[in-house]
């Protein structure tokens, strides 16, 4: 202890009464309620099992966030916490301080702390200590399962013993307790004991699904029923999709996985990354969704003229803010396929990633007079495309009156590189001083990024 930095009083009673572990058990009925979170604060760092447990049976507020106090997940803290949630769930009338209703295992909840530690004066509303909406009356507490919320990050090894120990405590407590994720990635984890995790697990709750991990369609097609009874995701992404099996029945596995988007009334973002599946039969999807997307990523795969043609007619990207199609080749599309696309979401976009896309200058020709209209436009990505200097300045020029653009992406202009594709560090800097004089022609400041891209990577 620092003499410039002394001990609260309220710590200094935390830490006298855990002198005496039985005293300070007994004492829980009466201390004052600013003593709670300080004590457990003590309690956690002492690994006093026996206080937790008893702390957690009188615990006075609505929310414990465990997850705030523990940088590493803990499985002696864990067990003594559960433990004392099973007597408090197991009593038919509960101690008269308890108000207890949610075990928040996220990393959340420092504010919730360091207020009680005295590191801050500020704290959040779903903490606070005074009687309000989540104060129950006693038929409601008795009624409503008990609520634990986690992140779930599922790859191999992540079922270490902490996650182990929850798990198995949730499965023989199904009845009343429910399991909310609201944020699940899965990384690298078999099917099975995906299916075993999900199985506990308030689907409802969830709000954003991150897949990253080598499947087959036909493993994708398994995971889509999980995926419809998500009713509140908001967010979806999908990446690292295999190339189908020769067995593989795609269309049928399409339909399988499609149709669950019909489910999926508060689905606002969709970023689907290499998604082979998709090509020739993009309408089929986008048929099934059933709002408009606030932001739809389709990147690093083939698409037909007739998958652009639906997606700039489908109703469900009228009001886009965000639209990234990087990897997507547009060198064999028709021409007016692009401008079409969009002259549809022109009025709403803030960000727009066309990276590698195979653009040239007519492409960019085509959609000059539609870019100078999106005036809600922030970020804007064209690296990795083969651009020369002459269609470079009309692009400046025609975003120049955009007043929101303030993250420009460009590649090095075609002028930069040898007939070889090596890159000229003279010429480079030639085009650079070039442009430069164009942005301080047009009088008003602004930065861009030129990105170097090797020019067998943008002939591709």
């Amino acid at each position: 202890m620092s003499v410039r930095n002394p001990l609260r009083l309220l710590n200094l009673a935390g830490k006298s009464l855990l002198t005496n572990e039985a005293l300070a058990i007994s004492a829980l009925e009466y201390l004052p309620i600013e003593l709670f979170p300080p004590l457990f604060m003590e309690a956690f760092c002492g690994r006093h099992r026996k206080t937790l447990k008893a702390l957690v049976q009188a615990w006075p507020f609505v929310r414990l966030p465990l997850g705030g106090l523990m940088q590493m997940p803990h499985v002696v803290t864990l067990q003594a916490v559960l433990e004392g949630l099973d007597v408090l769930l197991t009593q038919k009338d509960r101690p008269r301080r308890c108000k207890l209703r949610v075990l928040d295992l996220r990393n959340t909840g420092q504010d919730f702390w360091r207020m009680w530690s005295g590191s801050s004066v500020h704290v959040s509303s779903s903490f606070s200590v005074a009687p309000g909406a989540e104060d129950r009356s006693s038929t409601e507490k008795l009624l409503a399962p008990f609520e634990v919320f986690i992140e779930l990050h599922l790859k191999e090894r992540s079922m270490d013993g902490f996650l182990t120990c929850l798990m198995r405590w949730v499965e023989q407590r199904k009845a009343s307790i429910h399991l909310c994720c609201k944020r699940l990635r899965i990384l690298s984890f078999s099917m099975d004991k995906i299916m075993r995790v999900l199985s506990m697990v308030q689907l409802d709750c969830i709000q954003e699904v991150y897949v990253n991990r080598s499947w087959h369609l036909s493993t994708l097609a398994m995971f889509a029923p999980l995926l419809g009874q998500m009713s509140n995701l908001q967010r979806l992404l999908i990446s690292h999709i295999n190339l189908p099996d020769p067995e593989e029945q795609e269309e049928h596995h399409m339909v399988k996985i499609t149709s669950q988007f019909l489910r999926l009334h508060h689905l606002r973002d969709l970023h689907l990354e290499s998604p082979f599946y998709l090509k020739g039969c993009l309408d089929q999807m986008l048929r099934c969704l059933m709002t408009p997307l606030d932001n739809l990523g389709i990147t690093r795969c083939l698409l037909t003229d007739s998958d652009l043609t639906h997606l700039s007619q489908s109703p469900n990207i009228s009001q886009l803010k965000g639209l990234y199609l990087s990897g997507v080749t547009m060198t064999y599309s028709s021409p007016e396929l692009l401008p079409a696309l969009l002259e549809k979401v022109s009025a709403t976009l803030q960000e727009l990633y066309l990276e590698q896309c195979g653009i040239r200058d007519f492409h960019l020709e085509s959609i000059l007079h539609i870019l100078s209209r999106c005036f809600q436009l922030m970020s804007f990505s064209l690296r990795g495309n083969l651009l020369s200097m002459a269609i470079m300045e009309k692009l400046l020029r025609h975003t120049s009156g955009l007043p929101r653009l303030s993250k420009e992406l460009y590649p090095a202009p075609q002028e930069s590189f040898s007939s070889d594709g090596i890159l000229q560090p003279r010429r480079l800097a030639q085009c650079q001083t070039e442009l430069l004089e164009i942005l301080e022609d047009l009088g008003h400041p602004r930065t861009i990024w030129i990105i170097f891209t090797p020019l067998s990577t943008l002939r591709r």
